[in-house]
C-alpha cells in the first residue's frame, strides 16, 4: 500500500533540496553574538532588493525560514506582532526564505501572511554566510550591524527574552 502522495513525495524532496542548500555550509563559521553580520541584499516578491546595509541604523530581526518548516507557522504571527509594536521605533524585520520553489513560499504566505519584508534566497548563499543549522533560525542585528542575539527554533517561552533584547537595543541607538 502507497502511504505517501505524489504531492507529498514532491514536498519532500523539495524540502530535502532546501535543506541540502543550506547545510552545505556546514564546516562554515557559524554567525554569533558579536560579529558582523553577513551582508545580503535579496528580492521582494514586488522585485525590490533589500539589503542588510540599506538596514544600518536600525535594530534588524533576522529570520531564515522555509515552507516546510513548522515552528515558521507560529513565529510568523509573533513576528507580525513585533513589527506592529516597533517598527515605528526603528525595528526592521527580514525573513529570509529559502525554499528552492518560489510558489512553495508563496503557499506558506497565504495562509500565515507578513507584514514585515520577506525576501527570497533559494541560492541558499545567505543561509551558507549564516551557517544556518536549525529552521527557523533568527538573529538581532544591533544599529552597527552586529550580531546581538541568536535563536534556533522557535519556542514560545523565549519571545519575552528576544522581545527584551530587541527593546534594549532601541534604548541603547
Amino acid at each position: 500500500m502507497k502511504l505517501r502522495s505524489p504531492v507529498f513525495s514532491r514536498g519532500l524532496r523539495t524540502a530535502a533540496a532546501s535543506v541540502a542548500l543550506w547545510l552545505a555550509a556546514g564546516g562554515a563559521h557559524a554567525a554569533a553574538v558579536g560579529d558582523a553580520a553577513p551582508a545580503f541584499a535579496l528580492p521582494t516578491a514586488q522585485g525590490e532588493t533589500i539589503s542588510l546595509l540599506q538596514l544600518r541604523g536600525q535594530v534588524v530581526y533576522v529570520d531564515f525560514w522555509a515552507s516546510w518548516c513548522a515552528p515558521c507557522r507560529r513565529s510568523f504571527p509573533w513576528m507580525n506582532e513585533l513589527q506592529q509594536r516597533y517598527g515605528g521605533r526603528g525595528v526592521t524585520i527580514v525573513a529570509i526564505n529559502v525554499d528552492v520553489r518560489r510558489e512553495d513560499a508563496n503557499r506558506f504566505l497565504r495562509q500565515y501572511p507578513a507584514t514585515f519584508a520577506v525576501v527570497y534566497d533559494g541560492t541558499g548563499a545567505t543561509p551558507g554566510a549564516y551557517a544556518v543549522k536549525a529552521m527557523p533560525s533568527s538573529y538581532i542585528i544591533d544599529p552597527k550591524g552586529r550580531i546581538a542575539g541568536v535563536e534556533h527554533g522557535f519556542l514560545e517561552e523565549r519571545r519575552a527574552a528576544l522581545e527584551e533584547k530587541i527593546r534594549s537595543l532601541i534604548a541603547a541607538r
